[in-house]
């Protein structure tokens, strides 16, 4: 019975990295499309 607990708990830590590995992807596109608004914002302003 334990081994199956255990084994639960290991697939559930794997699918909290593979989760974890989408929430830093998705911030990294945010993160890269912030940073092509601000390029932009600069070249309106400093025309």
């Amino acid at each position: 019975m334990s081994e199956n607990l255990n084994s639960n708990n290991i697939d559930n830590d794997d699918f909290n990295l593979i989760n974890e590995d989408i929430d830093y992807k998705d911030l990294i596109n945010k993160l890269n499309e912030i940073k092509s608004t601000i390029a932009l914002l600069e070249k309106t302003i400093f025309k």
